[in-house]
């Protein structure tokens, strides 16, 4: 029995040392997304390593050609501790790695968009996705062991995983591993170099005096000592980096990290070394937007994106590759931190430099050709072209009311360098960086329509009626995006009604969304409902709405509108219900009075859904 528990051993190790980043993939791909990269790559390799047995062999594991029985003992306990945060149980400590964060590339913009389409899976299908990409298994391959592992619907998992398994072959990542999810080729970068560099050596001074003091008596009978030799100064701190003002006509990550440095005060070692020390937590006071990361620099030189005097206020502009850190002295300074992670063409468009009596002034990429403002309430006014000297716009008023986007937006267009014809807008939201407007058109027949600019004069019609209905107009929002899913003609004639769904995504991947009605008249839309979550995104793609309705005659009506894959809507009062296929994906139902009402809609599928709130 010994020897036959020490062989066991043996070939389970061996499997796991030759298939290790293998495995590693395996739990990277599973694991849960809304963990940071660092404590995500610490907890894959925590998983593989804990998967070694520690008692009997288990029964054999269905074969599939993939590296023997152990290997497959190990690819199931790895799968099901992956899985086991999921069902409720505490996962295990990992690693503890003390000074440094570890990080898997970011990729390209092919990877970027795959890694944000398998954060929309649930862990079940994305464990279906790695079985089926990682592990090259067949769809029933990957079921029968997601069935081991005691998923409740492997097949489910199997067909959720397709249409991302589609995106990662169409982008040739649709075999093995690639750099952003392989977790034993990782980045490693200092945490609070700074402060651990202040910390250390007042450790070491303790320390030294500490000695001395115990040998002081052994040394009393001894020769004088000499004169203490003068303290050398510190270290000097390590300043920014900079890239060359025309890396972004180069590469093939057009964001933040191909900013030039730029400004009047770029080469102003003391201004510098200030912004610096702020952001390392010795200087003024940090302030911190809702959902980003507090804390020093992840970098050891970030970059520098710019340094200078705005209306004669000196200002800093860093960047870490996850934060925006804006440092400003004066009255009212401080630093400012905003999330940057996975930036773009658009959404690494432009910075904030200084907000002044009702005006902000922005910081452009180098990449915009033109640069305009549009009344965000006018949408028929035209553009009118924005000034800017080495990237800094002329003051631009903010506007706009509680709850709202700002009034006065910027109208961009990426010259061809790296996007054709590509304009588009940023609203101000009262943070670091505007937010994007983006446009979803009406259904029609096929596929759902994907979110494209919001510069069409149907997309700024529409905005100007809708933009206070948004869910969240904060610091913080990435990308603002409204959909009209659903058109109604209203009884007896009384003229068109569009609904809506608003969405806000975040920096930090959190949303939310609201849905809204336009009726006939000069009055802007109304809001029928609002939700925190995925509601109206690429990943929840369907949604139901209602509201009451007074006609000109008098007659009242409940107006609902749903998404295009619902069939029925059942609608219920204190002494009434309606149950209605619904083709056209409205239904106005006249009551004799306004009365507590319950709407529910039924998909293809018999999925029911419910309106937002």
């Amino acid at each position: 029995m010994v020897r036959q528990l020490l062989g066991t051993s043996s070939r389970h190790e061996a499997a796991l040392v030759r298939h290790y980043p293998r495995l590693v993939g395996l739990a990277y791909l599973i694991l849960p997304v809304d963990r940071k990269r660092h404590s995500r790559v610490l907890a894959a390799h925590a998983t593989v390593q804990r998967a070694l047995p520690a008692g009997l062999p288990r029964p054999r594991a269905a074969g599939d050609g993939s590296g023997g029985q152990a290997y497959e003992e190990l690819r199931l306990r790895v799968l099901r501790a992956a899985l086991a945060p999921v069902r409720g149980r505490r996962p295990g400590f990992g690693p503890l790695v003390w000074g440094l964060r570890l990080f898997t590339p970011s990729g390209d913009q092919e990877e970027l968009a795959l890694d944000r389409e398998l954060a929309g899976l649930a862990p079940a299908a994305r464990a279906a996705f790695a079985l089926r990409t990682v592990e090259g298994l067949t769809a029933g391959q990957a079921a029968e062991l997601l069935g081991r592992v005691e998923v409740a619907d492997p097949a489910a998992a199997v067909r959720a995983a397709e249409p991302v398994l589609a995106l990662a072959a169409a982008t040739g990542r649709g075999a093995g591993l690639w750099p952003a999810v392989d977790a034993c080729h990782v980045r490693v970068q200092p945490t609070d170099l700074l402060r651990r560099r202040r910390t250390t050596a007042g450790t070491l001074v303790l320390a030294g005096l500490g000695i001395a003091a115990l040998l002081t008596p052994a040394l009393a009978a001894g020769p004088v000592p000499p004169a203490p030799v003068a303290p050398t100064a510190a270290a000097p701190r390590p300043g920014p980096r900079t890239e060359a003002p025309d890396r972004w006509r180069s590469t093939a990550r057009v964001d933040f990290t191909a900013w030039p440095a730029r400004g009047d005060r770029r080469a102003d070692a003391a201004l510098l070394d200030r912004a610096l020390a702020a952001w390392a937590g010795a200087g003024p006071a940090t302030e911190v937007e809702a959902g980003t990361v507090a804390g020093p620099p992840v970098e050891q030189r970030p970059r520098l994106l710019f340094a200078g005097a705005v209306d004669g206020v000196p200002v800093v502009v860093l960047y870490d590759g996850l934060r925006i850190a804006r440092y400003t002295e004066g009255p009212g300074g401080g630093l400012l931190l905003g999330g940057a992670e996975d930036s773009d063409v658009t959404s690494a468009a432009a910075v904030v430099l200084r907000r002044s009596g009702g005006t902000v002034r922005y910081l452009l990429a180098p990449w915009i050709d033109t640069a305009e403002t549009r009344r965000l309430d006018r949408p028929d006014a035209p553009a009118n072209p924005l000034a800017r000297q080495d990237g800094v716009t002329d003051p631009v008023p903010v506007g706009g009311g509680a709850g709202c986007p700002g009034d006065v937006l910027l109208q961009l267009r990426s010259t061809p360098v790296v996007a054709e014809k590509h304009a588009f807008l940023l609203a101000d939201v009262g943070g670091l960086r505007p937010a994007r407007l983006s446009w979803t058109p009406p259904p029609e027949q096929g596929p759902a329509r994907s979110p494209r600019e919001a510069v069409s004069p149907e997309a700024l019609r529409a905005w100007a009626r809708a933009a206070c209905t948004v869910p969240d107009a904060s610091p913080g929002v990435r990308q603002l995006n409204l959909w009209a899913f659903a058109t109604q003609q209203l009884p007896g004639g009384a003229g068109p009604v569009s609904w809506f769904c608003l969405r806000s995504d975040r920096w930090g991947g959190e949303g939310s969304a609201a849905t809204a009605v336009l009726l006939p008249g000069p009055a802007g839309a109304v809001r029928t409902g609002r939700a925190d979550g995925r509601a109206c995104s690429r990943y929840e793609q369907d949604t139901v709405a209602w509201v009451w309705w007074r006609s000109p005659q008098g007659a009242e009506f409940l107006l609902a509108a749903v998404s295009r894959r619902v069939t029925r809507l059942q609608l219920r009062g204190p002494d009434w219900s309606v149950d209605q296929a619904v083709p056209g994906r409205t239904l106005a139902v006249q009551r004799p009075a306004r009365s507590a009402a319950t709407v529910e809609a039924v998909q293809e599928n018999g999925t029911r859904l419910h309106p937002l709130g």
